[in-house]
């Protein structure tokens, strides 16, 4: 019987398939081998403990260049009243660092610490006949002596079972006397994806095809686990297709990860060919990103025998469970970012227990959200989040929150989870986040919210090559003054027109940031027009076109600088905004606005020439605009932001931005004001 288990809490998913693998034996080590000690050993997981063989040092050794001595003979050496040696045995041996101690010397004198009463010798090591020193302080016993077992002792542990080798640790294995080490069984991970829309990485992409790099981003996660992933190629939307590579992945494999449609719609091929294959355990999960996540198990000896399905009720009796007989599958979400979050929630764990370690976990720490978040009250809901220092403020930005942006994976520093029961979080409220990212690079990182430019990226390139993150969030020039004046960013970009004076920024820094020393740093002069399709087909020329030619128009959102601008043209114009098609439809970047008209969104949006240029789209100036870094003045003098400043006067970087289409870079560095 079907068991479709939709949306069902998270720890209710997760007990389910813990169950499962404990029914069938399989929520322990999975298996142990020996391997040689190498650097092929890093990483791995001992399986026992290492107790050492031998000591180290296995002797009594020297730690100085210098000579061996009897201690008690040094006693009474005084600067005034210096005590001769003879080099000779019971006397004084002249030994380098790390010899053998003779066995009736107990202590080194540094050679550096005496002197020779040859007449034509030097103390050097080259040591020649018996010679005559003289010392003028005493030593105490084992001065300068490395004593047998000083770092190890014969029969200590020196790494216990479960524990993850790191380079340190091959070489304390090493110095205890192994050659060999048992670790875990590399747990072997079938990734499947499936889908007619997928294409390899490197197709040349028509309309309707995806590139498939779901499988290369989940095998990076298993190997960073310290799986071993196998990649399959793609396997077309075909039921019987997909159920023959998955029967061919349980017979080798320890977990298969099936990347297929796994929603509620008719090619629902993952919970299919799980419950034609095996047993399904879970469909439909209640955390976000990631709902349609199927769990189930699959019985090599029945799919390779029968191809019949065990039951639930067979598998919790132990009927059909002899050891590794079972293999998990997982059905993942075809969306980056669900693929991603899936693999880390559910696999994780298993690969941690098959490997006898500890699941791996974040630091945490508690910031203040910078902006509203809004969250499916019956969720886990997991936020990608970019997260900066400012001042003694931890502070954390949400990034997109589409499944298939994988560049919020690439952005964020850390991930903040909205627990089941909570609809959401207020601006300035305190929310636990998971850090990708160490405190140290997080303390080297240059907060930006504000407006979004082009250059902003090229900023982020150069600072990296200066020891700095920039981290940048993109909620427009007055939300970035907003943001400021809260104390949640270290600098805003801006280019805030105002109507009646017809200066940027200034007047909305007064209103919105009162009180608030400020720096202004003009960035660049940039033009501002029409982004049209190629060719541009509608022939448009101007604003006037928007309404006269039943345009479909792409806006940015409300408080950015280029929606102002557009709200002060067409006021002169008298030209009213409800005559615009799709003026209520909103981008939150220029970029956006440019990849909306490309894919035939609309027709056309105001924005800067370089997001046209970006996309190979054609662009209609119109405007010209000052864009500006507005910086508190409490930040101006902060180290943090020492390299930012000096990059604005580096012809490099000038030059960089100068490449991009419609920038005028001549008033980069100009202080536009200064309180």
């Amino acid at each position: 019987m079907s068991i479709y288990l939709h949306d069902i809490p998270l720890s209710q998913a997760q007990a389910r398939i813990r169950e499962a693998l404990q029914d069938a034996n399989l929520w322990c080590l999975l298996g142990t081998e020996t391997i040689p000690l190498d650097e092929n050993a890093l990483g791995r997981v001992t399986t026992e403990p290492i107790w050492a063989l031998v000591s180290s040092p296995h002797y009594h050794a020297s730690a100085m260049d210098g000579f061996a001595i009897i201690a008690e003979n040094t006693n009474g050496a005084q600067p005034s009243s210096p005590i001769s040696f003879v080099l000779e045995v019971n006397s004084a041996q002249y030994v380098d660092t790390g010899d053998p101690l003779p066995e009736w010397a107990n202590a080194v004198i540094p050679i550096e610490n005496v002197e020779s009463l040859d007449h034509n010798y030097q103390i050097t090591k080259d040591i020649r006949g018996p010679k005559s020193i003289r010392i003028r302080a005493a030593v105490p016993p084992w001065s300068h002596v490395r004593p047998l077992g000083e770092d190890i002792v014969a029969t200590q542990l020196v790494l216990p079972a479960g524990h993850t080798l790191r380079p340190a640790d091959l070489g304390a294995i090493a110095a205890s006397g192994h050659q060999n080490i048992a670790v875990a069984r590399k747990p072997k991970v079938a990734i499947l994806p499936t889908g007619s829309e997928l294409v390899p990485i490197g197709s040349k992409l028509k309309s309707g095809d995806i590139l498939e790099y779901n499988s290369l981003v989940m095998a990076a996660q298993i190997k960073t686990m310290g799986g071993e992933p196998i990649r399959y190629p793609i396997t077309k939307d075909n039921f019987d297709s997909i159920c023959e590579r998955v029967q061919e992945a349980v017979q080798t494999h320890d977990l298969v990860l099936l990347n297929a449609g796994s929603s509620a719609g008719a090619e629902d091929f993952s919970a299919k060919v799980v419950e034609k294959l095996g047993t399904l355990l879970v469909h439909g999960v209640a955390v976000r990103p990631g709902h349609p996540v199927i769990l189930g198990v699959i019985a090599r000896s029945r799919v390779a025998a029968t191809k019949q399905s065990p039951t639930h009720k067979e598998i919790a009796s132990g009927e059909i469970a002899p050891r590794n007989d079972m293999v998990p599958i997982l059905g993942v979400p075809g969306y980056p970012v669900s693929a991603a979050l899936t693999v880390d929630i559910f696999v994780e764990p298993i690969i941690a227990k098959w490997l006898g370690r500890r699941p791996h976990e974040l630091p945490t720490e508690m910031a203040t959200l910078t902006r509203k978040l809004v969250s499916p009250a019956g969720d886990d809901d997991y936020v990608r989040v970019a997260v900066g220092k400012v001042g003694d403020k931890l502070l954390a930005a949400p990034l997109s929150r589409g499944a298939g942006v994988i560049t919020s994976l690439v952005q964020a520093d850390g991930l903040a989870l909205i627990p089941s029961g909570v609809q959401g979080l207020e601006a300035g409220e305190q929310v636990k986040v998971h850090l990708y990212r160490s405190k140290a690079e997080i303390e080297k990182t240059i907060f930006c919210i504000g407006s979004h430019d082009m250059t902003l990226d090229l900023l982020a390139q150069f600072l990296a090559e200066h020891d700095r993150r920039f981290a940048s969030a993109n909620v427009g020039s007055q939300g970035g003054l907003v943001a400021l004046r809260r104390g949640e960013a270290h600098l805003a970009g801006s280019h805030l027109l105002n109507p009646v004076t017809g200066e940027y920024n200034i007047s909305y820094i007064r209103q919105y940031m009162p009180n608030i020393p400020v720096k202004v740093i003009a960035l660049v002069g940039r033009d501002q027009g029409l982004i049209v399709k190629q060719g541009n087909p509608r022939g448009i020329k101007n604003l006037g076109d928007l309404s006269s030619k039943n345009v479909q128009f792409m806006n940015r959102q409300r408080g950015a600088g280029t929606r102002v601008l557009l709200d002060y043209q067409l006021n002169l114009m008298g030209m009213s905004s409800d005559s615009i098609l799709g003026y209520a439809q909103e981008e939150y970047t220029h970029l956006g606005v440019a990849a909306a008209i490309a894919s035939g969104r609309a027709d056309c949006g105001l924005g800067i020439a370089a997001a046209a240029q970006a996309l190979d789209l054609d662009f209609v100036p119109l405007f010209q605009e000052r864009y500006d870094l507005v910086i508190p003045k409490q930040f101006t003098d902060d180290d943090l932001l020492a390299p930012l400043f000096e990059l604005l006067t580096d012809r490099g970087f000038q030059e960089a931005v100068s490449q991009l289409k419609g920038y005028d870079v001549s008033v980069m560095g100009t202080v536009i004001l200064e309180d």
